[in-house]
């Protein structure tokens, strides 16, 4: 990845950071200006292919989250900021980040749960219930039984991924390369 779209999104995602741990959220005024910069960067670098490499990361990115978002499990402005890294790191790029991201939000949550055991639990029996609606049912229905844990601010992994995803990319050692 170039050094200039490798700042501007590391600038992006501390903004978010900071926004989402202060405010627990991710105001748009920061995702819809990162997308367009993002198309806008590789539009007037790339022409054409750079505009379809960044729709396509674009689109990924947000179709990506948009399911646990509909589970009601991930906030809007998560989705649209990893829609916004879609835009800077193409569909490759995303999906790589992705993929970290998901394991960095695991990681998170671990953590974050380890500091209360009773909400640990809840959320093992909440997991379990749905299993067990899923397996009679064949639907994911999302239980809330974990009713009072903790919110994870998503932003945080969202970062974490996708700078490792870049980290990885520069040092030639990438997952999807």
């Amino acid at each position: 990845m170039e050094t200039i779209p490798c700042i501007a999104l590391a600038g992006i995602l501390a903004v978010a950071v900071v926004t989402d741990l202060r405010a627990r959220r991710i105001p748009n005024r920061l995702t819809f200006p990162a997308m367009l910069a993002g198309l806008a960067w590789h539009a007037a670098s790339g022409g054409v292919d750079g505009a379809i490499f960044s729709l396509g990361g674009l689109g990924l990115g947000l179709g990506l989250m948009i399911a646990p978002y509909a589970a009601g499990v991930m906030g809007a402005g998560d989705v649209k900021l990893m829609a916004a890294c879609g835009a800077w790191l193409g569909a490759a790029g995303v999906f790589q980040a992705f993929l970290l991201t998901s394991l960095a939000g695991g990681l998170y949550a671990l953590v974050v749960l380890s500091f209360n055991l009773p909400q640990l639990g809840r959320v093992l029996g909440g997991l379990w219930e749905t299993i067990q609606i899923f397996i009679a049912t064949k639907r994911f229905v999302y239980t809330r039984r974990a009713a009072g844990m903790p919110r994870l601010c998503y932003g945080v992994a969202i970062a974490a991924g996708t700078a490792l995803s870049m980290a990885l990319d520069a040092m030639g050692l990438g997952l999807l390369t």
